[in-house]
Parts: structure tokens; C-alpha cells; sequence
């Protein structure tokens, strides 16, 4: 490591070496913390005595052979030079004081030192000598005494610990004369930085030196695991070998700072360490700033992870164990909050406490509010295992199952055998039996679902909390799942007293008849205030997902997408660094219905399968319909027909279409066999999707507009009468909210009329469109608006339409849209030509051209426009004018006429009636 600011305690020792040569004694003790460079420094200077001409006698003390008596002294004799006499002599002594140490002893083997003090200079260096056996410390003072007048000096190295039990030692060398104390301090930053340059360059070191000071704290061995790891990952990040350091250097000092930074490892509250090993250690706050000034902590914490995790492993988990229980038992003792003493809990793996199983129930509720769902449920399976009637099991293993749900709705399917048990015993029952009916109808286990919604109303409990679960889940069924609601008949006359309900509980029941009322009655503005209102200013942990979800739906079912986006945003928000990925799926869910609705394909396609990835399509149960409706209904709308059909081929559960989203998921495979050209299929699906919500009484237009979606599958088969019956009729139901379906309906109207009147249902559309936001329904109506506009012969119009809907087709990522352009003869032909012609020419000129270039002569034209021949060359000089040509045979192609686009060719068959006069 090289001697970094140790130059001066080097010159100090050569010094006193110095004046040693001349004949005088000298003793010299090096201190410092821990791994400061003491032995480094020491035995370094010993070979430099050996070139000086001196005999360096070198031992470490070592604390394992603390209890070896003249352990140390043996080490300086091993290597001595001694002859075959003073060998033998000095093994006698040794042996000898080893099983009683008497003054004759003591004498001989000093003897034996000033012998070779006699030949040579003699230098005794001895390093860590705080860990020396008590014979050789007694024998060493007596030596130190004894050779003032002699050439020797005694260099002993010595961690000097905040407390230690023996201070003999220490204390009689400093009393010594010509003794010279020096202290070695952690490196500074220069030192640090100069350190790292040599080994790593300067640029490299300008950039890590100032972090590495802080997380050494000068310490020459935690630098060098520093150094280590950079030379592994090169990232400058502290890992597995600065860990290895920090327990180095922990196990070189005194048992009792290792235990004080064991506990700061185990608890990491130095509040509470210093009252917890207070039994163990005398003075902790002591240790602590040994500790730290020996830069293995700061501010009573480890500076990095990558140290304390080395200390917990080397500490064992029976230890750490015994630690955290301490630690329970101490903060209960002193009242604390039931968080900290809970997380002691946990980490002690023991509930076994009379008063464990309140404090982690309650310390769950909390985790649970503030949306540390994680915790709750580690908290929660430990209290599991503590002493528990039935009652509290059951109670407890509900709570585990609502918290489990949160992270994966498929985990608590193991509670849900044991709380169905609990509940033909009558351990389960009030508001928990209701709770495992709804995770039962989310797995699609409806005959079960029923069959505990049936008992949990035969218990008549009156609890106010009990009849609020009860009524707001018959409201939930009412919107999600409408044919169970024969198995809560019971609980459509309570009467809830909102007086005596929890604020959140009121919310909830007000936010799920937000909902039932848009699917029931359609769209008002109260119900869009009411939602508003709920989301307005409050965040997901104040509020049940019943809660968050109803209200974003009454949204977008009253046809308020715009204003459901930025809610369902921030609360998606949230939840990001949470450990609700249930909750978090289920709002992405919404969004992408929420970007379907607003025309944004691709985002939605994107939010679907995100959904889908945040918890599996196993876990979501009958709710899978939502996601997968929205992906497939994007997908197919931007001519992704594969994907759209790896979602169909999925195996679903067949209670899904007991719900709300089996609707969505019918209504999504429908559009899927319209755009596969498989129309009596899709009307299979749209009929179903009728007479679901017919008998539901959820035919309402802002959720599923399935008139709409069966007349286009009637119109591709032909049947024109039959679909302007079920647009009229679902147009007849009109209401404020609504303009999405409206747009659609009469887009669809278009189709079954005549050509003529064609351009003003679809302006209409167009104009509800607009207004809802929706671009890509907007795109299908104008792109039907260029057609009829060619059909009627406004070609102009066609072509200031066409532009605008091929900007929106592409932007939506509609490929069908643009293709149906370009078949159509809306598209550019790649330099823009179309474009130019259709601004150039009029629409009389463009009706003339375009029956030219297919061949018509002069005459026909004028008898299939209704003209006189005079008029049709007038038209057609002005045309080759304005294109810069001049016959018949330079005209572009692109002008070429088709069918449905002048009068006289329409695909009806149609023809003009011929105006008056003629």
C-alpha cells in the first residue's frame, strides 16, 4: 500500500534508531485504530535496523495465544542468534517459566537479551501488544528497566481501544524514560487520492477518491477492498471485498466493539443499539465513535451495505435472530409503535409472544394503508403461526388473502379452502364471508361464490360494516356480474347508516352507484361530477380499488375518456415503486380501454400487454376479459390479426361471461371475425352481446354499443335493411355522453343510404367524433366521407378529406385504414401527384378528365355528365392547360374514374335523375 503519511512516524522511529546505535536506550509505542498501518510500518522499519547494523528481535502478538504464557518471548528467541549454550539455556528458561514464572526466571531470559545487546545493537519490535500473554508483558517490563544503559530499543505497536480491562501494560511503557509515544491517524483526502492515482492514474482517482474516503474513512485495509473490487466490476462500487475488509478489521479488535457492530448491523437504529448492548459492552456510544473513527461506521451506521451484509452473514442466523427478538421485547416493553416493534418480529421469525399476533395485525393494517403490501403480508404469515383461537385465524387469513390479492390475485387461492371451511364451522362470517365470496367469483368458482353469499346472509349480522359490505357488493354484482345477484336478494333492503361508516367505506358505495348508473340508466352529468369529485384529491392508499376503479369506469362509460386519462395516470403513478402489482395491472387495464376509446391504438395495444405482464393472464380470473378485449380490439384495428388471434386461442374461464368483461370480450372477437371476413360469426357474437345486456338491463350506450357493431356485420352480408333498423334503433337512444356511439351509429347509417345522402350522415359522424376525441372512429368516418364525396362527384372535397383521414390512419397506426385509402385511390402515388391534381382542377374539369383517360369520347362524356359536348372540350382545353400537356393521352392515370365515384356508375346501380329540361 505504500507509506502514505506515514513518512513522519517512520523518521520519528529512525531517529530513536539512531541515537539505539550510539549506545543509548530508547522505547518507542506506534498507536492508532484498527488497520491503520501499524504492523506495516513496524516491520518495515525492523529490516531497516538490520541494515543499520542492529539486531531486530520481531514478534506479533496474537489474542488466540493470549493465554500461552511467554508466548511472545518465545518468538523473539525462535529467530535470535543466540549460540548453542544461550539456546539451550533460554528453551530451559522458557519451559520453565511456563509452568510457574518466578524471578529467576524473569532474570535469566533478560539476561539472555542484554547478552546480545552486548554484540550488536538490539532492537525488540513487537506488534499488537495489547494481545500479549501476561508472563511475556511482566518480562518485557522487567527487561525495559533493566537495559537503560544499554544499546537497545523497544518499539511496541498498539491499537489503542476504548475500553479494555487491562491497562498494566500499556501504562508501564508510557512511564518509561525516553519513551516516545506516536500516533498514526487514518488517511487523509490527499493521501486517499494519491493512493489511488498510483494504482489507477490520476483521472481515475480524481473521480473515486472523495466517494472511497467517505466509505474508508481513511483505512488503508477498506481502501485496498476498494481498490479489489474496482479491479473486479470497475465500477468503483463497494462489493465483496470490501466487505471481506470491514470483518477484518472487526475481528482484529476487542469482542466487545465486534458485538457493538454486530448490533449495528442486526438492528440499523443507533438509538436503539445503544440501549440494547448497553448489557454487553460498558460504553457503546464509545465504541461507536471508535467505530467510526476507524472508518468502519458513520453516524452510527455501516457506510455501505456491502460491510453490513458481510457482518450479518459472519454473524449467523441464530444470532441475528435472538437480536431482533431483544429487540421486540425491549420496544414493546418501552410502548413503541406497533411498525417498529413488528419489523423486529419479522426479522426475528417469532410470534411466539402473548402479545405478538395484536401488534403484527395491527402493524399489517398500517403497511396495508400506506400500500406496503409486501410487509403486510410477511407481518400477517408470521402471526399465522403465533397462539390463535379460531376466530383470530380466520380473521387473520382473511386479511392475508386481501393483502396477497394485491400482489398476485392468484396466490391466496390456497387461504381460500381453509376460509370456506372456516365458514361452514362458523369461524368465518360478517363482512369476511363476503370477501371470500368475491375472490371466489374472480376465480370463476361461482357455484361456491354463491353458496357463501347465501350463508353470509342467513347469519342476519347487523353489524354496520357487515351490512356495508353486504349492499355495496350487491351493487358491485349489479355492475360486474349481474346474474349472481339472485344470491343476494337478502340484502336489497338494508338500510346503511352512513352516519356510523368509516369515510372510505361511504366513498366506495357512492363511487359503485356512479357506475351501476352509467351501465344502467346511461350517462348524466351528475354521474360525471360524482366521479370527479371521488378522484379528486385523493390518493389510491385512501381508497379501495372498488373504490378507484368504479369511479375511473363511470367515466369512460359517461364519455369522459379525456377526463378519466390524467386520474388513471396519477394513480397508476402511485403505484410504480409499490408493492401492489394487482392493483397497478388492474388501473393499466383501464388505461388501455381509456386510450382504446380515444383512438390510440398502438398506446392501448401497449397498456393491454403491460397489463397482462404485471400480474399473468392465470392470475386475473374472470376479469382477463378486460385486458385481452382491449388488445384484441386494438390489434385488429390496426391489422395485427395474429396477435389478435393468439389472445382468442387463450383458454378463458367459462364464468367470464357471467360479467361485465365477457361482454367486452364478445364484442372484441365480433370485430376480430368482421375484419377476417367472417361476418356470420361476428353477428353471433354481437346478438350475444345484445341479449346479455338486454337481460341484464345494462343496454345503455356508453359501454357497448353492439346495434352498431351487428348492422355493419348485417350490411357485409348484404342484408341493408335489416342493419338501418338496429343503427335507427340505436340512435333512438341517444344521450348527453354519448357522441362516441353516435359517431359510430351514424357512420354506419351512411352505408345504408343512398349515395346522396351519404355526405351528411358521415359529416355528422364526424362532428360526434370530433368532439369525443375519438381519432381513430374519427379516421373510419372520414375515410367513408371521401367515398361518398368521389360518390356524388365533389372530388375536390374527397381529396381535402382524404388527406386529413390518411393523416389520422397513420397516426392511429390503423393499417387497414391507410390500405383502404390507397385501394380507393386516395393515396399519393408517392411524389404527391394525386394531391397536386385534385388542388389544380375543378370538379367539374376532374369529372371530365377522369372519364377521359378510361376512354369515354367527347360525346359520352357529355351524355353521362348531362352536358353539352361544347362544354366537355371547354373542360377539357382548360385541363390540358393547367397540366401542361396537350392530347388526350398525357393525362394522368390517377384521374382514371371508378366505379361509385361519378354519377352514372355508382355501385347501386343507381342513376341520377336527369335534370329538368333535358
Amino acid at each position: 500500500m505504500g507509506f502514505f503519511e506515514r513518512d513522519a512516524a517512520m523518521a520519528s522511529l529512525q531517529g530513536l534508531l539512531t541515537e539505539t546505535v550510539e549506545g543509548r536506550s530508547r522505547v518507542a509505542m506506534v498507536t492508532g485504530v484498527v488497520a491503520t498501518g501499524k504492523s506495516e510500518l513496524l516491520h518495515s522499519f525492523a529490516e531497516q535496523a538490520y541494515d543499520r547494523g542492529a539486531l531486530p528481535l520481531v514478534a506479533t502478538a496474537s489474542r488466540a495465544e493470549s493465554d500461552l504464557p511467554l508466548g511472545v518471548l518465545g518468538q523473539l528467541f525462535h529467530n535470535a542468534p543466540l549460540g548453542e549454550r544461550l539456546r539451550v539455556r533460554a528453551m530451559d528458561l522458557l519451559r520453565e517459566g511456563g509452568e510457574r514464572l518466578e524471578t529467576p526466571v524473569v532474570e535469566g531470559l533478560c539476561g539472555v537479551l542484554l547478552s546480545l545487546a552486548e554484540q550488536l545493537p538490539l532492537v525488540i519490535v513487537v506488534d499488537d501488544v495489547h494481545d500479549s500473554d501476561r508472563a511475556s508483558q511482566m518480562c518485557l517490563s522487567y527487561f525495559m528497566r533493566r537495559a537503560r544503559s544499554s544499546p537497545v530499543m523497544t518499539v511496541f505497536g498498539h491499537a489503542d481501544y476504548p475500553h479494555q480491562a487491562d491497562r498494566f501494560f500499556p501504562t508501564e511503557i508510557i512511564r518509561q524514560p525516553h519513551c516516545t509515544a506516536i500516533r498514526l491517524l487514518p488517511l487523509s483526502r490527499d493521501a486517499v487520492l494519491g493512493m489511488v492515482g498510483e494504482r489507477l492514474g490520476h483521472e481515475t482517482a480524481e473521480r473515486l477518491a472523495p466517494e472511497w474516503h467517505d466509505l474508508s474513512g481513511g483505512n488503508p485495509i477498506l481502501l485496498d477492498g476498494l481498490l479489489e473490487d474496482f479491479a473486479r466490476n470497475g465500477t468503483g462500487a463497494p462489493a465483496e471485498r470490501y466487505g471481506e475488509a470491514v470483518l477484518s478489521c472487526l475481528h482484529r479488535v476487542d469482542p466487545a466493539l465486534l458485538d457493538v457492530a454486530r448490533w449495528v448491523a442486526a438492528i440499523d437504529d443507533p438509538a436503539l443499539v445503544h440501549r440494547l448492548a448497553r448489557a454487553d459492552t460498558p460504553s457503546v456510544p464509545l465504541s461507536i465513535r471508535w467505530l467510526e473513527t476507524a472508518g468502519l461506521l458513520a453516524d452510527g451506521r455501516f457506510h455501505h451495505e456491502a460491510g453490513e451484509e458481510a457482518v450479518l452473514a459472519d454473524l449467523g442466523a441464530d444470532k441475528r435472530q435472538y437480536m431482533h427478538r431483544r429487540a421486540a421485547e425491549l420496544l414493546n416493553s418501552e410502548g413503541a409503535s406497533d411498525l417498529a416493534i413488528a419489523e423486529q418480529l419479522s426479522k426475528a421469525d417469532d410470534a411466539d409472544a402473548s402479545w405478538a399476533v395484536p401488534v403484527l395485525r395491527s402493524a399489517a393494517r398500517r403497511r396495508l394503508t400506506d400500500g406496503e403490501v409486501e410487509s403486510a403480508v410477511d407481518y400477517l404469515k408470521l402471526a399465522l403461526r403465533g397462539r390463535l383461537s379460531d376466530h383470530e385465524r380466520t380473521a387473520i387469513a382473511t386479511m392475508l388473502m386481501r393483502a396477497e390479492w394485491r400482489i398476485d390475485p392468484k396466490t391466496p387461492i390456497s387461504h381460500m379452502e381453509e376460509l370456506t371451511d372456516a365458514l361452514h364451522n362458523g369461524s368465518l362470517r360478517g363482512s369476511d364471508a363476503i370477501i371470500l365470496a368475491r375472490a371466489l367469483l374472480w376465480h370463476g368458482r361461482v357455484d361456491v361464490a354463491c353458496d357463501v353469499l347465501e350463508r353470509a346472509a342467513e347469519f342476519g349480522d347487523t353489524d354496520p360494516h357487515t351490512v356495508a359490505e353486504g349492499v355495496s357488493t350487491r351493487m358491485w354484482l349489479r355492475c360486474s356480474a349481474p346474474p349472481l345477484l339472485a344470491h343476494m336478494s337478502s340484502w336489497a333492503g338494508k338500510n346503511i347508516s352512513e352516519a356510523v361508516l368509516p369515510f372510505q367505506v361511504s366513498r366506495r358505495l357512492e363511487s359503485i352507484n356512479a357506475l351501476a348508473g352509467v351501465l344502467t340508466g346511461g350517462p348524466h352529468d351528475q354521474i360525471v361530477t360524482t366521479a370527479e369529485r371521488i378522484l379528486r384529491g385523493s390518493n389510491l392508499d385512501e381508497m379501495s380499488m372498488d373504490t378507484v376503479e368504479s369511479a375511473l369506469l363511470a367515466l369512460v362509460y359517461a364519455g369522459q375518456s379525456n377526463r378519466a386519462a390524467p386520474r388513471c395516470d396519477a394513480l397508476i403513478g402511485e403505484l410504480r415503486s409499490g408493492g401492489s402489482p394487482a392493483r397497478r395491472a388492474r388501473l393499466t387495464a383501464i388505461r388501455a380501454e381509456i386510450s382504446l376509446r380515444q383512438g390510440e391504438l398502438e398506446e392501448a395495444a401497449s397498456y393491454a400487454r403491460l397489463a397482462l405482464e404485471i400480474i399473468p393472464p392465470g392470475s386475473w380470473g374472470v376479469a382477463v376479459g378486460d385486458p385481452v378485449a382491449t388488445l384484441i380490439l386494438a390489434a385488429t384495428a390496426m391489422g395485427r390479426y395474429d396477435e389478435a388471434l393468439a389472445q382468442l386461442n387463450q383458454v378463458f374461464p367459462e364464468a367470464m361471461l357471467q360479467t361485465r368483461c365477457g361482454v367486452r370480450f364478445l364484442q372484441a372477437r365480433g370485430r376480430y371475425q368482421l375484419a377476417v371476413d367472417n361476418p356470420v360469426a361476428a353477428l353471433r357474437d354481437f346478438r350475444l352481446c345484445g341479449e346479455l345486456l338486454t337481460a341484464w338491463k345494462m343496454d345503455t350506450p356508453g359501454f357497448v354499443a353492439w346495434r352498431a357493431d351487428a348492422a355493419e356485420a348485417l350490411i357485409a352480408l348484404g342484408r341493408h335493411d335489416e342493419a338501418r333498423e338496429l343503427v335507427e334503433e340505436q340512435l333512438s337512444r341517444s344521450a348527453s355522453g354519448s357522441e362516441r356511439t353516435d359517431g359510430v351509429a351514424l357512420r354506419v347509417l351512411a352505408a345504408t343510404s343512398e349515395i346522396r345522402h351519404r355526405p351528411m350522415f358521415l359529416r355528422q359522424a364526424s362532428e360526434h367524433l370530433q368532439a369525443c376525441g375519438d381519432r381513430y372512429e374519427l379516421a373510419r368516418a372520414l375515410i367513408d366521407l371521401t367515398e361518398a364525396y368521389h360518390g356524388v362527384g365533389e372530388f375536390r372535397r374527397a381529396g381535402i378529406i382524404a388527406s386529413r383521414a390518411r393523416v389520422l390512419a397513420q397516426e392511429c397506426g390503423a393499417r387497414p385504414l391507410s390500405q383502404a385509402l390507397a385501394d380507393e385511390g386516395g393515396a399519393d402515388d408517392g411524389d404527391g401527384r394525386t394531391s397536386r391534381v385534385v388542388a389544380i382542377l375543378s370538379d367539374a374539369e376532374r369529372r371530365v378528365a377522369g372519364l377521359a383517360t378510361v376512354g369515354y369520347s367527347n360525346r359520352e362524356i357529355a351524355d353521362k355528365l348531362f352536358i353539352t359536348v361544347s362544354t366537355v372540350e371547354q373542360h377539357l382545353t382548360r385541363v390540358y392547360r393547367k397540366l401542361n400537356i396537350t392530347r388526350r393521352s398525357d393525362l394522368p392515370p390517377d384521374l382514371r374514374a371508378q366505379p361509385g365515384r361519378v354519377p352514372g356508375l355508382a355501385r347501386e346501380g343507381a342513376h341520377p335523375a336527369r335534370p329538368a329540361g333535358r
